[in-house]
This record gives C-alpha cells, structure tokens and sequence, in this order.
C-alpha cells in the first residue's frame, strides 16, 4: 500500500483498517472492525476507526454499504462492479453481478438525461441456509 493517500499520510491505523476489510473480504460494520483492530493494535479506539472510515470514504477507497440493519457496513472500493443479496434472517451478505446493469444504467440515462455516477443494489430475502418456516412475513 501507498504510504501517502492523495495529502494524507498512510498512518499505521489507516494501514491497519485496509487491511482487516481487505482481508475479511468487506462487509464488516465500525465494531466488527473495532475487534478485529484492537486485537491487533490494544492502543486504538472506536472514535479513530470512525474518523479514519470517513476519510478513507472522502478518498473513494472504501465503500459505505447500507443494508438491513440501522448500521452501516464497510468494503474496500474496487472496480469491479458488484450488488448485494442480503438475508433478512441470519444477516449473511452475498455478492452478485449482474449482466442486466450496464443495459439498465444505459437505459436510465438516455431516458432521463441522468448521467449515473453510482449504482448500489441491495436485494433482501432468504437464503437457503435459513429454515423455509422463517421465510414466512406477517402481512398487515
């Protein structure tokens, strides 16, 4: 990794976030990383995990995911455009790709005059380690 990130200096935290997302493969939330951090570094708190995730966001290093719960989950930004199936029983997050998106985001444009920058789709249901009888919802 780059011991300078566009004017910030790559510190020994910042490092050490990169890395744990890298290697969890994404999708872990602020105390996820906060554990696995302070299990590496006993020094570090939660108000520096927090505060290095909004730069490394500023930077476009790291993505922001927003899925079932009021937290957010973070994944290393890559150019490899991918969406998320997100089960609404045990939580477990799983990456799609979908050959229907660019003709989607082409569509939109044209027909909206909207130049698309971003796409984030987040699909919930049920996954098939979930028991059948949890896939039942209460309608109101």
């Amino acid at each position: 990794m780059a011991t300078e990130l566009i004017g910030q200096r790559m510190t020994s935290q910042r490092k050490l976030l990169l890395e744990i997302i890298r290697d969890a493969g994404g999708h872990l939330d602020a105390d996820e990383l906060f554990q696995k951090a302070k299990g590496r570094d006993p020094r570090i708190s939660l108000s520096t995990i927090y505060r290095n995730l909004n730069l490394l966001k500023e930077l476009d290093l790291v993505a922001e995911r927003h899925f079932v719960e009021d937290h957010h989950h973070y994944e290393l930004k890559d150019t490899a455009e991918h969406h998320h199936l997100v089960c609404r029983s045990c939580g477990e997050v799983f990456e799609f790709n979908s050959p229907l998106t660019p003709k989607m985001t082409k569509d939109v444009e044209e027909t909206s005059q909207f130049q698309i920058t971003d796409i984030e789709i987040n699909m919930q249901g049920y996954c098939p380690n979930c028991p059948r009888d949890m896939h039942q919802e209460s309608s109101i």
